[in-house]
Formats: C-alpha cells, structure tokens, sequence
C-alpha cells in the first residue's frame, strides 16, 4: 500500500511531526531499558511487561480513533489476521534482540542495525518487487556494504545484533504496508497476540518471588511505562507511514540511529578506530540515499 501524498498542507505537516515524533522517542529508549536494569530488571521480564502493557495502551488507540467496528472486522478476515501475525512475529524478534543488545552494551551496534534498515528496505524492494534503485541507492547500498565488512573486522564477527534489528524491521515494515486497517487497528491486534504469553510470563516471574512488579514505587512505575513507551511510537510510525512517501520517511528514519549512537558513547562503549571507519561508510551512505530521497522528492514536488 502506497503512501498518501495527496494530503493537505495541515496534514502533512501532521504526519511530518508524528514520524519525527516517533524516531525522537525509538532514539532515547536505551535510555529507558538502562534505567530498569539499574533497578534490576532482567531483559527477558523487560519484554514481557512490554508485551503485557502494551495492549491495554493500543486498545486505548482504538478506542481514541474509533476503531471498534474496524477492529470488529479485521477479525472476520483471516488473510489480514495470518499478515498481521507475522508482523506481531516480526516486530517481537526486533524487541528481544534490541532490548537484548542494551542490556549486553552493545546500543552503537544497534544503532548500526537502524542506519542500515533504510538501505536494507530499498534492497528488498529490488528484490521482491522489482523496484528499480536509482544510482544514488545503488551507491548507498554499495557504503553500506563497506561499513558492514569493516564492522565484521573490528569485531571479529558479523555484526548480527545490526543485521538482525535492520532485517526484522525491514520485514515488519513490509509486512504492515499490505495490511489494510488503520494503524491503531492492526497495531492492536499485534499487542493482542503478544499480550497472552508477556502475561503468563510475568505471572511466572511473580509467583516465584524473581519479578520486580511491586518491589518498589519507582520500578513498579518504570514497569508500567512499558506500554506507552511500546505502543505510542510505533502508533506514530503505522499512522505517519501510510501518509507519507517512503523516501520521506527513509530520510527521518536517520533520527532514532543518531540519538542512539550518541548514547552509546555516553554510556561508555567501546569505539576503535577501525569501529569508527566502519560508520564513516555507513554515514557516507547515509549522505547518499538522503540525497537521492531529496531529488526525488523534489522531482515530484516540480511534476505537480
């Protein structure tokens, strides 16, 4: 499903922010899941409340954009309800190994994952639905590529936390394009499949004395901020993405990866010489593909 681009300017301008909004908010998260593990919080009861808190939040979405009926429909509709479970698939492979990588200190590895999603996206478009890249795209891809192999070497290993994030993101991105209900329906569903087994898992965790939930006022609230911390940006991207071209939303893409990269250094990670090329590549691609985002936007803007 194609992005709106007959939009108002208000509307525009709407979806603008909300897309910024969301990469803004996806950029600060490490800082979050460091603060429930200085509490001490495990990654795995982590993504649990996450899925547990989520769905009440994304139900509240629904309610908001009065959604009921539409929900109502997709679940007489089992091609979308099959779409959206493998997006629900998808996006809690890209949870787990995000809230996984923070926890083990690698969040600029995981900022490598979400500059290359973008290039990753273009290439599969390629791929999979013969869309052409234009030579800006082909050169980025090729950067990209350069920054991956030196990765590879200053870390002795594919970086696989990166190319995880980017491939699961990629397919979540995809996957959600061919569903055909508003954002806070299909995004409700999601949390709805992944609520049952965060639930049981969280029960699991409290029964046997090793879950956080109600060991204090201030973890008990970091736990509970899971759910608008999970669904109000992904909110966000699902509504900003079926209004927005892709190359638009390609470009802010770049936010989230940059806050991310920043924290990273803050916290103290190591970043060697050879570390620091691999990214050289990786932002000279990154120079590449906005510019071509912005030619052709700028083609387009001429032709109306």
């Amino acid at each position: 499903m194609s992005a709106d681009v007959t939009k108002t300017p208000d509307e525009s301008r709407t979806a603008l922010m909300a897309a910024v909004g969301c990469y803004t908010l996806w950029g600060f998260l490490p800082l979050y899941f460091h603060a429930l593990a200085l509490q001490g919080v495990g990654p795995w009861e982590m993504i649990a409340h996450r899925t547990l808190w989520a769905a009440p939040w994304a139900f509240l979405a629904v309610l908001l954009a009065r959604q009921a009926g539409q929900v109502a429909a997709v679940l007489r509709q089992p091609r979308t309800l099959l779409i959206l479970a493998c997006s629900t698939a998808a996006i809690f492979i890209n949870w787990s190994i995000y809230v996984l990588a923070v926890n083990a200190g690698h969040v600029i590895e995981a900022s490598l994952g979400y500059y290359i999603n973008p290039l990753m996206t273009m290439a599969a478009g390629a791929v999979l639905f013969r869309e052409r890249i234009s030579r800006e795209g082909a050169i980025a891809i090729g950067l990209a590529a350069i920054g991956v192999a030196i990765q590879t070497a200053a870390l002795g290993h594919l970086p696989l936390v990166a190319l995880g994030l980017a491939l699961s993101f990629c397919l979540y991105g995809i996957l959600r394009k061919q569903v055909k209900a508003d954002a806070q329906t299909g995004l409700f569903i999601e949390c709805a499949y992944l609520a049952v087994p965060g639930l049981i898992y969280v029960l699991h965790l409290q029964s046997t004395g090793a879950g956080h939930f109600g060991a204090g006022t201030g973890v008990s609230a970091l736990l509970l901020l899971a759910g608008p911390v999970t669904v109000v940006p992904l909110a966000l991207f699902a509504w900003s993405a079926r209004r927005m071209p892709l190359s638009a939303m390609g470009f802010l893409q770049f936010i989230g990866p940059t806050l991310q990269f920043g924290i990273g250094i803050a916290l103290g990670e190591a970043f060697t010489p050879l570390r620091a090329l691999s990214f050289l590549f990786i932002w000279a691609g990154v120079v590449v593909f906005a510019y071509g985002a912005w030619k052709r936007t700028r083609t387009v803007a001429q032709a109306v």
